[in-house]
């Protein structure tokens, strides 16, 4: 299964700071990007990040890939939304997702249970928030209790349908794009089969469930690239990052759909021992084809335009796991212009 038309592109970066992420978002801008993203971690926050890149671009969008849902209220997530649309001028891509379950248990100290139902109830919660305006909001569920009521006028957001985008890996978790969201955002270790063969047929059942159409649910990816004028160093790199995502044993099915079983097995065997070098060595060839762009700057630009045929938003995501800082801007810079993407239009 294969998207009809050209897919949009869009660049994410976590290394650095938050000046390297605003700086690097209107980079993107100028080069003809139509989105920047911000993912977020235990170093970085997505919401701190895109307000920065909110001032420094004018026309590309801002999205969040992701911002944790588990670890703020409803009214949090629904005011920070509002107010980063308010600074962007309407150009907000909500990008949302709870993490796997020991970050959300561990890292944010919440009940792991139901992820999916978790975010079900979440997303039209926030919709409603965000028309707080018209009136009251009430509503007692098994995850969220909210009952505000403005004391005051309130100004009407610049917009009510600021969309939403939700994360998922197993196919409950990504049926809830179907089922609610507005879009869904691929983890970077998603092959291309991994699209067709999973991602977009559970996206048809969850929006079958809720009467919706599966082609109004718009579906990005983050790619992990490398770029060098050495193919081998690229490669390497690429394969250190692809390592380093496949070592929670959460992303198993992701790399057995992809016929990697054997080499995830490798992997999280190398990480038990946190054995970088031989987590990144247990990469077969065959799997950095699978799920990078990495190479020479025009393999780059190929494997993305590969992608571009499953996708219909392409995230240009650069390697940086065990790089130094130098080679990690090194990298983030060659990728901008390697994966810009001009003719896409």
């Amino acid at each position: 299964m294969t998207t009809p038309t050209a897919a949009t592109r869009g660049f994410a970066i976590l290394r650095g700071d938050v000046t390297d992420a605003a700086s690097t978002a209107a980079t993107a801008e100028r080069l003809g990007y139509h989105a920047a993203w911000s993912p977020e971690f235990y170093t970085r926050s997505a919401i701190v990040s895109l307000a920065a890149m909110a001032q420094v671009t004018s026309t590309a969008r801002i999205g969040s890939s992701i911002a944790y849902a588990v670890g703020r209220s409803p009214l949090v997530l629904a005011t920070e939304a509002r107010s980063l649309d308010e600074l962007s001028h309407g150009r907000l891509i909500y990008g949302l997702g709870t993490g796997t379950t020991k970050m959300m248990a561990g890292w944010h100290g919440v009940d792991p249970s139901g992820p999916a139902s978790r975010m079900e109830e979440l997303i039209p919660l926030l919709r409603s928030l965000w028309r707080l305006h018209e009136g009251p909001v009430r509503h007692d569920g098994r995850f969220y209790h909210v009952d505000v009521t403005p004391t005051a006028e309130m100004t009407p957001p610049p917009r009510t349908g600021i969309p939403v985008y939700t994360a998922g890996v197993n196919t409950r978790m990504v049926q809830v794009a179907g089922r609610v969201s507005d879009g869904f955002l691929g983890h970077p270790l998603f092959s291309p089969r991994y699209y067709d063969d999973v991602v977009r047929p559970a996206i048809a059942a969850g929006a079958a469930k809720t009467g919706r159409e599966a082609k109004d649910v718009q579906v990005a990816g983050l790619v992990i690239c490398s770029v060098a004028d050495d193919e081998a160093q690229a490669r390497r790199e690429a394969a250190a990052q692809i390592a380093f995502y496949a070592a929670p044993r959460t992303y198993g099915t992701v790399i057995e759909v992809a016929g990697f079983a054997d080499a995830g097995e490798r992997i999280r065997e190398a990480f038990g021992s946190r054995d970088f070098a031989a987590m990144a060595a247990a990469v077969p060839d065959a799997m950095v084809d699978a799920m990078s762009a990495s190479g020479t700057p025009a393999q780059v630009a190929a494997k993305l335009e590969e992608f571009g045929r499953h996708l219909d938003h392409v995230i240009v995501y650069p390697a940086s796991f065990g790089m130094t800082d130098g080679r990690s801007r090194q990298v983030t810079a060659d990728l901008l212009t390697a994966g810009a993407p001009a003719g896409l239009e």
